[in-house]
């Protein structure tokens, strides 16, 4: 891999709030989901997926959405961002003054039924009813799930991936997530698939967002980076997975990425240190440890105090 442009920016979207939560079993009060996204908002990320405006029997620990989305404070600099699957839900974010909205559909067929209930054009078709309703109100992103790989079917051919993205284009949706639901890509694919999606839209605003399910997931991000993408979904923590995909476990940690991508030189334009610590607050929130590296062990900047034995040898030998 050639050396990075020390100092290249890249932009880091935190979906830990929505992604991570939704299939935590135990509720998160609000208070803490506003605590949470507010301390977040001050560590310099790009982007805040804060909830969804789904159906609060399919998702209970979103069902606080409007609150959310109501009581969080607006940091410049930050967008807000919500998931909707429909154009109630685009009502609803609508209303709480939503930056942006991010629509979302599978690759594969058999996942959109699992995950939707719906087919892939019945999908497409809510996406425009979606994109005529905004009207160019708010910016819209369109996440394609199992981009890379299905629980069920398998293999995605690139050419469906491609087929997707264009028609996402021919709505006029100008931003587009690639996402790994289930965490079966390899470095090989990513570059290969996001290398040709920025070739042939080189106008594209493009996401790639990985989940760690067999460890592939920073090698993953190295991948999507020699292929030129700036854009990087991230949960803090290493929290969620696809409640709808068997065996999904979490995103790609935040932390751990950042730090990888800032001890490579990149600029990421966020602030390691509190990243960290806030991190280090998640296993109270949900209850149960979470999976974030750095967070335990430190950046690799850590030092620790030399042992006394150690230093009765260094004096021994001046």
């Amino acid at each position: 891999m050639n050396s990075p442009i020390t100092g290249k920016k890249l932009y880091i979207q935190e979906v830990s709030v929505r992604d991570g939560f939704q299939i935590e079993p135990r509720f998160i009060p609000t208070e803490q989901k506003v605590e949470l996204i507010n301390a977040l908002s001050r560590t310099g990320l790009a982007k805040i997926e804060v909830t969804s405006f789904t159906s609060p029997k399919a998702i209970p620990n979103l069902a606080d959405a409007e609150a959310v989305m109501q009581q969080i404070d607006r940091i410049d600099g930050v967008l807000y961002a919500v998931l909707v699957p429909n154009v109630r839900g685009c009502e609803r974010a609508l209303a709480c003054g939503v930056d942006e909205i991010n629509l979302f559909m599978s690759a594969s067929a058999t996942h959109n039924l699992a995950n939707l209930r719906m087919t892939q054009e019945q999908s497409l078709s809510q996406f425009e009813q979606v994109v005529r309703h905004i009207d160019g109100r708010v910016a819209i992103n369109a996440s394609l799930s199992t981009a890379f790989g299905c629980p069920f079917d398998g293999a995605v051919p690139d050419r469906v991936v491609f087929d997707l993205v264009q028609r996402y284009l021919d709505m006029g949706i100008n931003a587009v997530s690639l996402c790994d639901t289930t965490g079966v890509a390899n470095p090989a694919q990513v570059e290969r698939v996001c290398a040709q999606v920025r070739e042939r839209w080189p106008e594209l605003v493009l996401t790639a967002h990985f989940h760690d399910t067999r460890a592939m997931g920073l090698a993953n991000v190295l991948a999507a980076l020699r292929a030129g993408i700036d854009r990087f979904d991230a949960s803090l923590g290493g929290l969620g997975g696809c409640p709808f995909a068997p065996g999904a476990s979490g995103n790609v940690c935040t932390e751990d990425m950042v730090h990888m991508l800032q001890a490579m030189g990149y600029d990421t334009g966020v602030n390691l240190d509190q990243l960290i610590e806030i991190s280090r607050l998640l296993p109270e929130i949900v209850g149960h440890d979470v999976p974030s590296q750095v967070a335990k062990a430190g950046p690799y900047t850590r030092r620790y105090p030399v042992p006394e034995s150690v230093r009765a040898l260094s004096g021994a030998n001046q």
